[in-house]
């Protein structure tokens, strides 16, 4: 997939929904839950600040993220799944 995203947006695919709960049900596609995770796919050159310079983002590719349940926007690219957010949609980085 060759997708470069503008300014601070990132592009994430998101980890595939749970099949099974904690105590062993397994979910029908429609209760699945949105899955909040994902994987960090390509990352943008950086928000553009008043200054004329580029911020750093704080996020790079491969990391592993948490992002909004209804954040972003959803995109099929090569028949996959991915998420355009930008930088600040994102809530949190996995260690």
């Amino acid at each position: 997939m060759k997708i470069n995203p503008l300014d601070d947006r990132v592009v994430v695919r998101p980890n595939a929904a749970e099949e099974v709960t904690s105590g062993g049900i397994v979910l029908p596609d429609a209760a699945r839950e949105k899955q909040q995770r994902g994987t960090v796919l390509a990352v943008g050159p950086g928000r553009l600040l008043d200054s004329g310079e580029r911020s750093t983002p704080s996020v790079a590719v491969g990391d592993q993220v948490l992002f909004g349940k209804y954040g972003g926007t959803d995109i099929e690219v090569d028949g996959e799944e991915v998420k355009i957010l930008r930088e600040s949609d994102i809530l949190a980085k996995l260690a």
